[in-house]
């Protein structure tokens, strides 16, 4: 059963910082160091593809995208929260709509600033930006809003967040660096490998994200992979898909012709690899504490590679 909030919501100029701490709660940390970490891999490999590198005249580029794709991610993840309030006091009753310390008011106040500020500052940075970042907020709305409401709905909720993790905001993001670099927009096969493998981890992200809100998802009907399937099986498939993803990028390195660190990027994925294998052997499918913390692990999987394509691609 859904629990009543006891906490009275926090006002920002009486307690800033606290006020402050349920914001970044809100936001959903680790989806803000996800779309933080993606913003600087594109582009750091955009300068790797125009042989330039990070300097006071092209970081302004970085920051003119940064600030629009963080406020477009509180947007969808602050939505989703204000729709899966009573869902979210069984599943995640920390947030700050769930446990009261956000009221619905200033959780739409916040939804509607970011979307709006997301909007406006990203058609500031041309229309590579702002396509994408527009693509992106209507797949997010569609995600948690009815009447739509895609999250009902397993495939097509997994297809919204890979579309917009994988493919929306790889190649959205790298246009419009390239643009901004060269005039001219192009890929190169370095942000196709990378959004390949985005598209295909994230959607281990996608179906497992589930499975420590069993409970929650039970009680109000949402049906997912993890109730149709099962906890294992959803665990079996997820680690599955990343060790496919491993695979090919070792296979990559040993293969390709590419502009990229061969030993580096084939040592860092058997590495991640290992670790993969050690650390799925340790989880206790009936705990949801240990469930939860596989989670984060994944994502924490996801920002490494971030940060190891792009350096490959550098070194």
């Amino acid at each position: 059963m859904s629990q009543t909030s006891i906490n009275s919501p926090r006002i920002f100029w009486k307690t800033p910082l606290a006020w402050l701490s349920s914001l970044w709660e809100f936001s959903r940390p680790h989806t803000i160091v996800g779309t933080s970490l993606s913003v600087l891999a594109l582009y750091l490999i955009a300068l790797a593809t125009v042989d330039s590198t990070v300097n006071l005249e092209n970081i302004q580029y970085l920051l003119i995208a940064l600030f629009p794709c963080l406020c477009g991610n509180v947007y969808i993840v602050g939505l989703n929260q204000l729709e899966d309030q009573e869902i979210d006091k069984i599943n995640k009753p920390y947030l700050p709509l769930a446990s009261g310390y956000f009221s619905q008011i200033q959780g739409r106040y916040i939804v509607s600033i970011t979307g709006l500020l997301a909007i406006i500052t990203s058609w500031l940075g041309g229309s590579w930006l702002g396509i994408t970042v527009v693509l992106s907020l209507l797949i997010g709305t569609a995600y948690s809003l009815p009447p739509i409401r895609l999250k009902r709905f397993p495939l097509l909720a997994a297809f919204c967040i890979f579309t917009v993790r994988g493919v929306v905001v790889n190649l959205g993001v790298f246009l419009y660096f390239i643009h901004s670099f060269t005039s001219t927009s192009f890929l190169v096969p370095e942000v196709l490998i990378l959004t390949a493998f985005v598209v295909i981890f994230t959607v281990a992200i996608a179906i497992f994200k589930d499975v420590p809100d069993l409970e929650g998802d039970q009680e109000y009907n949402i049906t997912t992979f993890t109730i149709l399937i099962g906890k294992k099986a959803i665990f079996k498939i997820s680690c599955g898909v990343i060790i496919f993803c491993y695979l090919g990028m070792i296979i990559i390195g040993l293969l390709s012709s590419f502009n990229i660190n061969q030993p580096l990027l084939i040592g860092s994925h058997v590495a991640l690899l290992t670790l993969l294998l050690w650390r799925s052997q340790r989880v206790d499918l009936e705990d949801k504490n240990s469930i939860a913390q596989f989670y984060q692990f994944i994502w924490r999987l996801f920002f490494l590679e971030y940060l190891l394509f792009p350096l490959a691609c550098l070194v």
